[in-house]
């Protein structure tokens, strides 16, 4: 196939392309329908990319994907599989098309930390004289004191 192509985006300015001798596709039998040729066509496909040893990745996107996707990797490793069609072609396509969601998702920089803010004094305001009102409709419901 080709080369996998990333587009620009958060993290990637420029898009990414990751070149197809560095993917590793397997195949294998899927389970499911599959007709005629459910025992013969080998229709799951496993696509397997190695993080560590790529040239497509500069040292900071590199590291910012082994660490955001530590608990999917074996080893340096991710692997994707597909087989959601009965077609081999098709569940090739899903499979890079998948990698390159959770590769875009991956290398996206991280949110800014957020600035804590303040309540407005109309809010503070409004907050505490609603408070004093249903305790004073609840200080109603009380049953007479006997004095």
């Amino acid at each position: 196939m080709d080369d996998l192509r990333l587009l620009p985006g958060p993290g990637l300015p420029d898009g990414l392309v990751i070149p197809d001798a560095e993917l590793v596709e397997r195949f294998s039998h899927a389970s499911g329908p599959g007709g005629q040729a459910v025992n013969t066509a080998d229709s799951r496909v496993q696509l397997s990319f190695d993080l560590a040893t790529t040239r497509a990745f500069t040292d900071l996107q590199r590291s910012r994907a082994l660490h955001r996707l530590a608990s999917r990797l074996d080893g340096t490793v991710v692997t994707i599989e597909a087989a959601e069609f009965r077609s081999q072609h098709r569940n090739r396509i899903a499979a890079r098309e998948r990698l390159a969601e959770l590769l875009r998702a991956a290398l996206a920089p991280p949110p800014p930390p957020r600035r804590p803010t303040r309540p407005s004094r109309g809010s503070v305001d409004r907050r505490l004289n609603s408070k004093t009102k249903r305790g004073q409709l609840k200080r109603q419901r009380r049953a007479p004191t006997a004095e």
